[in-house]
């Protein structure tokens, strides 16, 4: 009897969106801790590093021409203006992790979601939604990295971020970081699990090729 434990040729693509000062980063960090195997892909982007991130480890920070040059040459899978800063994610890190069975986790925005299900309608599209505004609100504060000026755009963004929700497959509520964590990585086992992806390594018609007789 022929194995049917044959994974997808390609991995699963997830994008993970949700208002800035939402938490996902501490998700995400969680998420990848969790699952085995689970590549995050770095976005680049022109904002300024903040006090304790990394180049190359957070994001890739670079100047608005070297961006303007990734544009031009299709290095960017999806890219996208918040608050005054570009955000993009580089396309060969991602197209390479998934043609090698890999599964790739992206955070991007809004903007960034649209142009990656354009592109990659498989992917599966999750938003992280804070229970409350004004408890997204305290969280933005918390950081101390803002001017009310800046939070209050901030919050002006979320409440239209939020409104697009219905582009999304699933929705998580980040009350709790363990319960969110919880749900995404359920999510992600039962998009795995989905039929149309087993099928595209394994042939019904063969499943008992050479079992009887």
């Amino acid at each position: 009897m022929r194995d049917l434990r044959r994974k997808p040729p390609t991995g699963l693509l997830i994008v993970l969106s949700g208002p800035s000062g939402v938490g996902k980063n501490t998700v995400l960090n969680q998420v990848l801790r969790q699952i085995p195997g689970l590549s995050y892909s770095i976005s680049a982007t022109t904002r300024k590093p903040r006090p304790g991130e990394v180049d190359g480890v957070h994001y890739f920070f670079c100047d608005q021409e070297h961006f303007a040059d990734l544009i031009k040459q299709g290095r960017l899978l999806e890219w996208a203006e918040f608050c005054g800063n570009k955000y993009g994610t580089p396309r060969d890190f991602v197209e390479e992790k998934l043609s090698s069975g890999n599964d790739v986790i992206l955070d991007v925005d809004i903007q960034g979601a649209a142009q990656i299900a354009k592109s990659m309608p498989q992917a599966v599209k999750i938003f992280l939604l804070p229970p409350s505004l004004e408890a997204l609100r305290e969280r933005i504060i918390a950081r101390g990295a803002e001017t009310e000026q800046e939070i209050e755009r901030r919050l002006c963004a979320a409440r239209q971020e939020i409104q697009r929700i219905v582009d999304y497959d699933y929705v998580v509520c980040n009350d709790n970081v363990d319960e969110a964590v919880r749900q995404i990585a359920a999510i992600i086992t039962a998009e795995k699990s989905r039929v149309f992806r087993w099928l595209s390594s394994n042939d019904p018609a063969n499943f008992f090729e050479g079992s009887e007789g």
